[in-house]
Parts: structure tokens; C-alpha cells; sequence
């Protein structure tokens, strides 16, 4: 272990470049943070992998949502012998074996691997690079690539793209009627004292008929979102969703109120507040502490029904209930609290991240119980199918043709 202390040591060289890779794979970590996680492994020791591994996690990760890159990054760099063949492979050109491919990994494992493949040492003289044309007419371009492509299938700097492009979508509302009226030329109702106090000024004559119109508002929209593990990704994309939501500057929307459940209700109305949006998901993550556990759909309906239906769906507001419908609780429970909540709100529109399969069937028994009772359902797995909710509002969806296969 001092030999590690020491500036030649080759633990400090091999911890100073796990610290590059995590910033490729889109973990910020400083320079106070890797002068930390040294003297954490000077104090911990090296001689187990768990104390290792934990004081590598406590000194070098901030948020939650890193931790899953992290585990795969630190899989990959201290263990993975498929990365050291490679890393082999580049630094040796001539040593290089016919292997079998390897297995194709998930979407964090590719993000990991690419973060380490891009902090592999380059050559010094790189082979001369063959110019080649391409007819481009008939070819995809990047962005409507990324428009279409899976959250889940994302690397980390496709999902920063991601993020971005969702900071600037906004989702039209269709105004709803007021009890507020005001002055209209073209009124359906008479506006008896605006009549009245002209009659007085006229010695009591009324010349014209004055009419008034219900003013109309933007509809409230409160949605409750699934943070299990099953819907870690596209949780955390929806939450930048629900931010550009909240600050919209055209204001489509009232109040944008927000819910996450996994095994509790949290109410997360005061971290989408927060103008910054990396505020906002620091606050998000310290106020829901159930973060990819388990899934209570039953359970957190009821107690959203219980303490907060009646103040934010007082004034008919639009609920966007956001899982992918994998209930591991009591079936009767979910129905009878879907059920009313559908009752209480003026639409219930489910997305559902599993609907991005063509042939995608309502088997699981929380899908089946779930969809009778919603006004439409959609999908909410990539950029264009978050685009197109706004076909939900105007009555289109996939509802049917699920019921029909029931």
C-alpha cells in the first residue's frame, strides 16, 4: 500500500485514469475529488475489493443517477479482460488474435465501454485517413436518428443530446373555461352590472346591450412517474421533461405539479421549481429515496388520492401517470384507486415506456387492470414519442387497438 502512496506508484496512475473514464462516460468528478478518493484508498487499505470499490463510490460519486455508470465503468476498468485485449490490441498492432465476437452488452455496460475506449491512449502516428464521397440523399441524418432511437439503447453523450433536445420541447395545451367571465362583444351572456352602472350615468336609459365570455385558462397538469428499477432511464429523462414542462416560457400550462412512487408517494413539485435544471434533479434525488426499488402502483394511487386529489386536481387538472404498469401489488387495490382518480381528473393519459414494441400485447395483469380505466395511452420511450402526446390531447391513441386485443 505505500508503494500505491507513491507518485510512481502505479495504483495512483491507474485510479487518476478510472477517474477519466468516468468523465467520458459522463460523471463530473474534480480534482479535490480524486485527491479524496487517494487518501480513502491510503486509508482504507487495498487488500479487500469491497472496501476498494466503496471508497473509490463515496469520494468520486455526488448523484445518485451515476451510480449504475459507475458500477459498470468500474466492472469494466478493474476486472473486464475483453477491455485489456482491446487495450492490448491497440497499443500492440502486430499481436492481434482472431477472436469470436463478443456478446452484445446493455445499454450502461455500452456506455461504460465507451467511456473506457475513449480514454485509451491513442497512437502517435495515426494511419492516413482515405477520403470517401457518399451520395447523402437517401440517408438518415444524426438527429432524426437520435429522434427515434430508444432512451435505453442511448450512450452518455447521446442522452446529454437527449436532455437537450428535451429542454426545448414544449407541449400545447387546449385552454379550458374558466368561472371568470370578461367583456366580449360576441359574449353568450349579458353583463347585467357593467349594463347597469351605464344606465346610471344616463340617467338610468340603457342604449346597448353589454355581453360577456368565459375567460379561459391554461388546464393544470400533475404527473405521477415511476421510478423503479425498471424505469430508471426513462424516469430520469421524464423529469427533465416535466422541468421543461414547469418553465416553459409560452405558459400552455398552469400549475405543473409532480409525483414520484416506487414503494412511496413523494411529491417532487418543489424540486421542478428549481430554474436550474441540475438544482432540480439534485433536489429531486435527495427528496425521493426510492429510487429503482420496487413498483406500488396500487399503493401510491391510494395515497395520492388520499392526500393530495383535492388540491391540485380541484380545478380539473390533466394527470400524465407515467409506468410501465408492472404492479407487484394488490390488483383490486390498483383498480379501485385508478378508477377514482379517473374520476377526479378532467384526462388521464398513460405513458407507458413499453409500448415501443410493434407487437407489444396488454398481458401483465396491472396493464390490463390499468388500461379500461384511462382516457388514452401512449409511449414515451424516445424523442418523438414524447413529441407526440400531444396527439393525447386532442383524443388519438393506441387505446383501442390494446382493448381490442384484450
Amino acid at each position: 500500500m505505500a508503494d500505491a502512496a507513491r507518485p510512481d506508484g502505479k495504483l495512483v496512475d491507474n485510479i487518476v485514469l478510472f477517474t477519466h473514464a468516468l468523465r467520458k462516460a459522463g460523471v463530473r468528478v474534480g480534482t479535490a475529488q480524486v485527491q479524496n478518493a487517494l487518501q480513502a484508498v491510503i486509508a482504507t487499505g487495498f487488500t479487500r475489493r469491497a472496501d476498494f470499490y466503496h471508497a473509490l463510490r463515496a469520494t468520486l460519486i455526488c448523484r445518485q443517477k451515476h451510480l449504475e455508470t459507475f458500477h459498470q465503468v468500474f466492472t469494466l476498468f478493474w476486472r473486464d479482460p475483453e477491455f485489456l485485449d482491446r487495450l492490448l490490441q491497440t497499443m500492440l498492432p502486430l499481436m492481434q488474435v482472431a477472436a469470436p465476437p463478443p456478446p452484445k452488452p446493455d445499454a450502461a455496460q455500452r456506455r461504460a465501454a465507451q467511456a473506457l475506449w475513449d480514454a485509451a491512449p491513442a497512437k502517435s502516428d495515426p494511419p492516413m485517413r482515405e477520403e470517401l464521397d457518399m451520395d447523402m440523399r437517401f440517408s438518415w441524418s444524426e438527429n432524426e436518428v437520435l429522434r427515434a432511437q430508444d432512451f435505453e439503447q442511448m450512450t452518455a453523450a447521446e442522452l446529454v443530446q437527449a436532455e437537450q433536445a428535451i429542454c426545448q420541447m414544449t407541449l400545447p395545451a387546449p385552454p379550458v373555461r374558466s368561472r371568470r367571465f370578461v367583456a366580449r362583444p360576441t359574449g353568450s351572456r349579458p353583463d347585467l352590472r357593467r349594463m347597469m352602472r351605464r344606465a346610471v350615468r344616463r340617467q338610468g336609459e340603457i342604449d346597448r346591450l353589454a355581453l360577456k365570455a368565459p375567460l379561459p385558462r391554461p388546464p393544470d397538469l400533475v404527473a405521477i412517474c415511476d421510478i423503479s428499477g425498471s424505469m430508471t432511464v426513462y424516469a430520469r429523462m421524464m423529469m427533465h421533461f416535466l422541468h421543461a414542462l414547469t418553465w416553459s416560457p409560452n405558459k400552455n400550462w398552469g400549475k405543473v405539479h409532480g409525483f414520484t412512487f416506487g414503494t412511496r408517494l413523494t411529491n417532487i413539485s418543489r424540486g421542478l421549481a428549481q430554474r436550474d435544471i441540475d438544482a432540480a434533479l439534485e433536489v429531486l434525488g435527495r427528496d425521493a429515496p426510492d429510487w429503482q426499488g420496487g413498483t406500488r402502483i396500487g399503493d401510491a394511487l391510494r395515497a395520492f388520492n388520499r392526500d393530495w386529489s383535492r388540491r391540485v386536481l380541484g380545478r380539473g387538472a390533466v394527470v400524465l401517470l407515467i409506468t410501465d404498469g408492472l404492479e407487484r401489488g394488490d390488483i383490486n387495490t390498483l383498480r379501485a384507486e385508478a378508477e377514482r382518480l379517473s374520476l377526479s381528473c378532467r384526462r388521464l393519459i398513460w405513458l407507458n415506456p413499453l409500448l415501443r414494441w410493434d407487437r407489444f400485447e396488454p398481458k401483465a395483469e396491472g396493464i390490463r387492470t390499468l388500461l379500461p380505466l384511462v382516457d388514452s395511452f401512449h409511449a414515451c420511450h424516445s424523442l418523438d414519442s414524447l413529441a407526440g402526446i400531444a396527439a393525447a390531447l386532442q383524443g388519438g391513441s393506441e387505446k383501442q387497438r390494446l382493448l381490442a386485443a384484450c
